[in-house]
């Protein structure tokens, strides 16, 4: 078993990079284990590798006595004089013992399972030594298996994992592709992998136009932020320390080339570049692009924003689901609230706020009203129910109430009093409506179809 040892620990060290020291010390520790199972856990026992001749040598030390009580601790003086002439009565004789090859089935596996558990030690030491400096670079692998959702990539010296929740969605790769991440983690001790990869997060994103803009890897162009929807849409915000480089063009690049090779990377992942500004109406300005922006309010102690668009814009710059406000309102850490120039012309309105004030009319159901021609709650206290129940969800009872509500408002005397009385007068227990009838029809109509995104 042996024999071959010295070139197995010079192939190891030499293929796996692991000090020959680390390996030979595994080999006495697991020697000395299989020993010990199988001639006594009393004994002291030392183990050398001969360098010379390749061995694993082993020795036993007891103490020399008259008599013998205990064999693993002790040796008779009558023994031990057969193996050493000189010894004396209280010295300590070692003795080597048989080969590793005697130990027998147990132990030798003992050793094996020792060996192999330092081996991975020694292992991890050196990948984590190779990858600690790498951390928060591109890495380029082979795509090797798939586990539970996660892929394995093999990056040359060792393989890497890429959770399923860093993979780009609705983007798939099979085995045996090249594919690039973010190296995110260097794990110095890990019961599965050492390396975890990342293709969703933003540093990702600025590490490829770090890559592809010289600019930027010059530090001519800086990379000010990044907001990302992974797979579909991302900003990404730059600015240039001289004035002559336009940072947006450097990172679009001739004919857009530079830009294409980050989205082809990204496997089409819409990238919107924006350029940096320390103002925030300017920012989000350029933030909201492709949309125009009419005026921006700026919250400064509420760090908020409110943005009026023209009404042609406001669903551009909403962007489907929200998206272009949402990636806007991550990339400057600002809220962003967006309203249409009618919206906030409405807003302004003092009438139009006055319809706000009567509880359960919303902004959406005050644009109604207003579209049939009731700017007010003082024309709205005058405004008969017919006027009011031709608008979708609202009834007779409701339109009652939008009308009694406004007349207290506005001081105005209600052109229909009809339902009103009856709703105030104290009707028999045996008439008595449900108590939360009134709150429940209050409560209905449309909310707000304005985004306020954080």
């Amino acid at each position: 078993m042996l024999s071959e040892l010295k070139r197995i620990i010079d192939q190891i060290s030499r293929d796996r990079g692991i000090d020959r020291r680390l390996l030979i010390e595994a080999i006495e520790e697991a020697v000395q284990s299989a020993a010990r199972k199988k001639l006594g856990s009393r004994r002291e026992i030392e183990v050398r590798y001969n360098e010379e001749f390749g061995e694993v040598e082993v020795y036993q030390f007891r103490n020399v006595v008259e008599v013998a009580e205990d064999e693993q601790t002790e040796i008779s003086i009558d023994d031990a004089l057969l193996l050493d002439p000189e010894v004396q009565l209280g010295d300590e004789l070692g003795e080597k013992m048989e080969n590793i090859t005697d130990l027998g089935r147990i132990a030798a596996q003992s050793a094996k399972q020792v060996i192999i558990h330092k081996m991975k030690d020694a292992e991890r030491e050196v990948i984590y030594d190779m990858f600690k400096d790498r951390l928060g670079e591109v890495v380029s692998g082979i795509v090797q298996r798939f586990d539970r959702g996660n892929m394995i990539i093999n990056l040359g010296r060792t393989d890497a994992i890429l959770p399923k929740d860093h993979q780009i969605p609705k983007r798939s790769f099979k085995q045996g592709d090249r594919i690039r991440a973010y190296l995110m983690e260097v794990r110095q001790t890990a019961r599965d992998s050492q390396l975890v990869l990342s293709r969703t997060c933003d540093e990702f994103l600025a590490k490829l136009f770090q890559m592809e803009v010289p600019e930027i890897s010059e530090g001519i162009v800086k990379i000010m932020g990044v907001s990302r929807e992974p797979g579909f849409r991302a900003k990404i915000a730059v600015s240039s320390s001289e004035s002559d480089v336009d940072p947006v063009g450097a990172c679009v690049g001739m004919k857009g080339s530079r830009v294409q090779n980050v989205v082809q990377e990204l496997q089409g992942e819409r990238i919107d570049i924006v350029t940096w500004s320390p103002d925030p109406a300017k920012y989000v300005y350029n933030a909201l692009a492709p949309a125009h922006v009419s005026m921006v309010m700026v919250d400064e102690e509420n760090h908020s924003l409110l943005v009026v668009v023209p009404n042609d814009q406001l669903s551009l710059a909403i962007g489907r689901q929200g998206q272009n406000v949402r990636l806007a309102s991550k990339l400057l850490g600002w809220r962003i609230d967006v309203k249409s120039e009618q919206r906030y012309a409405n807003l302004e309105d003092p009438g139009y706020r006055s319809l706000l004030e009567i509880e359960g009319v919303d902004e959406a159901l005050a644009d109604t009203i207003l579209a049939k021609g009731i700017p007010s709650v003082e024309a709205l206290a005058r405004a008969q129910v017919e006027e009011l129940t031709v608008i979708r969800a609202i009834d007779d009872e409701f339109a009652a109430y939008l009308i009694h509500a406004a007349g207290k408002i506005s001081g105005e005397s209600p052109a229909n009093f009809a339902p009103i009385a009856v709703a105030e007068e104290q009707p028999s227990e045996e008439n008595q409506p449900d108590g939360d009838q009134d709150t429940d029809t209050v409560g209905e109509g449309n909310g707000d179809d304005e985004p306020h995104i954080m």
